[in-house]
């Protein structure tokens, strides 16, 4: 019994060293020095959130395309949270007030609330001149309906109607709003209201009305009580502009030709990237040459086409006209090859250099501890430990992102020399680990067939 109890105390005594001996690798800490390439951070504006726009020569230094090995650290190795997040394409909205020409719309005072009948007098510009009923009568048996609102000088989605009026008396005025583009169809944009109240020494006033964001030439505001229809003296149209901004692009340094023969060059980056244009360089005036792109993720593979282009630079109506990018579509290619048609001269007598894109990075990270910053990448046995926006900054919204600090990178680092002998000796301890398991399993194994030996025994004395 006393053996059987001393076999099962020296086996949990050995699982237990294992583990204990085990441990400080599982917990281990990143440091700089696990990564190739490091790179100090230079601060501005207001933390403790920066951003940092990834440029391509710190791309080129990382192991995986998608940064998944791209750490910062404060001055005493610690890491920091940190987000990433790729460049989109926005929407500019750009806003504009418009003051327009009105008209008064009569109709008859016992005629139905249909809307009345009008014709109009131009200019030779177009612009209304003059807004005349066609219901006939004298101007005592007419009745003030409405007013017709001159908007053909804007091009723009029409979003917010402005007034500025004159009454006998305050409270509510409703009015109903339609919108034509030649005076003869008329489209309803619903309804809308203006208002004047006072009270005591104070006065409120809404004077604004939403419109749906639609193009027009014209509106017509037909008030739904016509005797109360006010006098105006001002309508401001409110327009917005939108156009698509694209997404921001990151950009490689000239890269020149690793080898070329006539009519075909040859590039090889660092890592297969999901290229989304390329430019080429081209040194000679009049210079045009039909050119197909080719890539692939590495030699191993077959080449694909990636695009095909004219490209040129030729004086056209007396400025010097370019072609010299290709786009792409974001498929993540290493090695790039030109074959140009030498049919014309091709590219002329000096080797191409390229210039390649992508969709930019931005990199948020959260500063804590003591600065320099350091941002580190280049270590391919690492996983992803970016967090997302929504978490490193709690209440995130995407109009925030511009008002956050901005970190820029200086030179990159390289630290091979430094990261190579640190590799290997992880390698080297990985390796006694392993022998420590197996000698420790023996141990646990023969303990184990020690027990049952002494467990039988005691079964057949019984």
């Amino acid at each position: 019994m006393i053996k059987a109890l001393f076999a099962a105390s020296s086996c949990s005594l050995l699982v237990g060293l294992a583990a204990s001996l085990l441990l400080p690798v599982a917990v281990a800490q990143e440091t700089p020095a696990d990564f190739t390439t490091q790179a100090t951070l230079t601060l501005s504006g207001e933390g403790p959130w920066y951003r940092l726009d990834v440029p391509m020569a710190l791309r080129f230094a990382a192991r995986y395309a998608d940064l998944r090995d791209v750490r910062v650290f404060n001055s005493e190795g610690q890491a920091q949270a940190y987000a990433l997040t790729l460049g989109r394409a926005e929407q500019q909205v750009q806003v504009r007030q418009t003051a327009v020409k009105w008209f008064p719309v009569r109709g008859a005072k016992d005629g139905s609330a249909e809307a009345p009948s009008i014709r109009v007098q131009r200019s030779d510009s177009g612009t209304l001149v003059e807004v005349l009923s066609e219901t006939g009568g004298k101007p005592e048996q007419q009745i003030l309906r409405g007013w017709l609102l001159d908007a053909s000088a804007i091009k723009a989605p029409l979003e917010q109607l402005l007034l500025d009026w004159s009454s006998d008396t305050d409270g509510f005025q409703r009015f109903s709003i339609e919108a034509s583009d030649d005076l003869q169809h008329w489209q309803s944009w619903g309804d809308g209201q203006i208002a004047r109240l006072a009270f005591a020494d104070e006065q409120l006033q809404q004077r604004s009305v939403k419109l749906p964001g639609q193009s027009a030439r014209y509106l017509r505001l037909l008030w739904q009580a016509p005797q109360q229809a006010p006098q105006l003296l001002a309508a401001e149209l409110s327009s917005s502009d939108r156009q698509a901004k694209a997404a921001p692009m990151a950009w490689s340094a000239a890269l020149p030709a690793n080898n070329s023969k006539p009519g075909e060059y040859l590039w090889e980056l660092p890592l297969a990237l999901p290229l989304e244009r390329v430019k080429i360089t081209l040194p000679q005036t009049n210079t045009l040459a039909p050119v197909t792109l080719y890539g692939r993720r590495d030699g191993t593979l077959t080449w694909q086409v990636l695009n095909r282009s004219l490209l040129y630079r030729l004086p056209l109506a007396g400025k010097e006209s370019l072609q010299e990018q290709i786009d792409l579509y974001g498929s993540p290619v290493q090695q790039l090859k030109l074959v140009v048609d030498e049919r014309g001269g091709g590219l002329g007598t000096v080797t191409p250099q390229i210039t390649v894109g992508l969709r930019a990075t931005e990199l948020v990270f959260l500063a804590r501890g003591t600065p320099p910053y350091q941002l580190a990448l280049g270590n391919p046995t690492v996983q992803a430990a970016n967090l997302p926006l929504s978490m490193l900054i709690p209440g995130y919204e995407p109009a925030r992102l511009s008002q956050l600090g901005v970190a820029s990178a200086a030179a990159a680092i390289a630290a091979d020399a430094a990261a190579e002998p640190q590799a290997s000796a992880v390698a080297t301890t990985d390796w006694k680990r392993i022998g420590l398991w197996a000698v420790l399993l023996l141990g646990v194994g023969l303990l184990v067939l020690m027990a049952m030996s002494v467990l039988r025994s005691s079964q057949a004395k019984s």
